[in-house]
Parts: C-alpha cells; structure tokens; sequence
C-alpha cells in the first residue's frame, strides 16, 4: 500500500509538471495528450493491481501484475526506440 501511495504521488507530480509544461507551450497537444493518457492510465493500473493479479491468474500466467506490467512496459520501450531508430534514419536518408 506504501509503494501505490508513493507511486500516485510521483504520478500526480509529473502530471502537474506536464500541466505546467503545456502552460508553457515547451510541448503541443498531441504530446500532451499522449502523456495525459500514458499516466492517467498508470495510475488506474498501480489502484487495480489486485484486480490485475486476477486477472493475470485467469489467464495463466505465473506472475503478478506488476511483473506483467513490467514486461509489457519493456516490451512497448523497444517498440518506442525501434520506431525512433526508423525517423533517425528517414532524417538521416533525407539529409
């Protein structure tokens, strides 16, 4: 319970860091509404996590939820740097 508390706290921290940003117009809203969902819906997850472990049960694996999480999140950063590898070398092909 100690690490969810601590976890929303950091989330609502940097969701206001990213209210302040978009104040600023240092990002545009499309970068801005990634990030809204990314960690609004990190925080769903870190509340339901009990619900998750469940969840991750019935389906079979032999996990918890926060490891399932945690290897998806890996899985969706690969995935992130293949993509931007990709624009690297357009700019770089352009160039």
């Amino acid at each position: 319970m100690l690490q969810q508390t601590i976890a929303l706290i950091i989330i609502a921290s940097i969701l206001a860091r990213l209210y302040w940003q978009k104040q600023k117009n240092y990002i545009g809203m499309n970068e801005f509404l990634f990030w809204l969902v990314f960690w609004i819906l990190s925080a769903v997850l870190i509340t339901a996590l009990k619900f998750l472990d469940k969840l991750v049960a019935d389906l079979g694996f032999s996990g918890s939820g926060i490891e399932v999480l945690l290897y998806l999140s890996v899985a969706v950063l690969f995935y992130f740097v293949f993509r931007l590898r990709l624009k690297l070398e357009k700019i770089e092909k352009d160039i």
